[in-house]
């Protein structure tokens, strides 16, 4: 029993990582929580469906598209709604307004297309899965982990040796310093609203092959990844992947001995401890001398 609950931790970790890691590249570079990531993620499970099911492309072609277009679609939530802000100086409280604005707008249009039904993806028949140290382990949870791990090296490399990663890092350290030897900050806050974006939108694609889909369902994962940001640190990349994990398997070893409906508690229990005994999270947060 034991066993399994820590697997099923680290598996639903490895989304909440995802998810915090693409709040955190946005973030990084605009400095406000952009809280339309969760319909985002959303919009990546529907993309997935649409292209498997209406346009019957097979699952592969369908995943990469589906993340292509979610990036797509953070990079216009930038340009239509936060580019035209930043002209005019908004404060972060609009920012912030307007994020829940885009966030509702969204998630109602998802509603309108496909309806408030639940839908899934999955197909063919149930399989038995594999026993791993005492736990089973499905195929699809293998895809989960597998992919959400690669993603997350991925970026690591991207991040740390790409020369646009290396400007993304500057521009998160120091905008104005940046700025002055040639940086373009609207370059690369696009790109930080890509990437973060595709890293939401695969995180709802891979819940997707697992789980059913609703319109709904970004609301509760948005929470989950600001936790997991708020408790490895807000603004720190290593601390998203650390605290995504930590969540995953904090939620699962507490519905142990409680029922399976206190998972959201349980998360906002942690986070209020977290912020009582170490605000900063696990690696402290991110300030301009880091280039994490």
């Amino acid at each position: 029993m034991l066993e399994q609950l820590i697997l099923n931790g680290i598996i639903a970790g490895s989304i909440y990582a995802l998810i915090a890691i693409g709040f955190t590249v946005i973030y990084r570079t605009v400095k406000f929580f952009h809280f339309a990531h969760g319909v985002v993620y959303t919009a990546g499970a529907y993309f997935a469906y649409t292209l498997i099911f209406l346009l019957h492309l097979n699952f592969p072609l369908s995943f990469f598209l589906s993340i292509a277009l979610s990036a797509l679609l953070g990079i216009g939530i930038d340009r239509f709604v936060y580019y035209p802000l930043r002209r005019q100086n908004a404060s972060n409280m609009i920012f912030l307004l307007a994020s829940f604005g885009v966030f509702i707008f969204l998630q109602n249009l998802i509603q309108l297309i496909y309806g408030a039904q639940i839908l899934t993806i999955r197909t063919g028949p149930v399989r038995e899965g594999h026993h791993f140290l005492g736990a089973v382990i499905t195929d699809i949870q293998i895809l989960i982990l597998a992919v959400s791990i690669i993603l997350m090296i991925l970026l690591w490399l991207f991040i740390q040796k790409a020369k646009l990663g290396k400007a993304m890092r500057a521009v998160s350290d120091d905008p104005i310093a940046a700025n002055i030897v040639g940086i373009n900050p609207e370059k690369i806050i696009l790109t930080s609203f890509a990437i973060g974006s595709a890293l939401a939108g695969a995180a709802g694609i891979l819940i997707s092959f697992e789980t059913n889909i609703e319109p709904t369902m970004g609301f509760s994962a948005l929470l989950k990844g600001i936790i997991a940001s708020i408790i490895g640190g807000i603004g720190s990349i290593p601390g998203a992947v650390l605290g995504g994990f930590f969540l995953g398997l904090a939620e699962n070893l507490g519905i142990w001995k409680i029922s399976a409906g206190w998972k959201d508690c349980i998360a906002f229990v942690i986070l209020i401890i977290f912020l009582l005994i170490r605000p900063s999270g696990f690696l402290g947060t991110k300030t301009e001398k880091e280039t994490i």
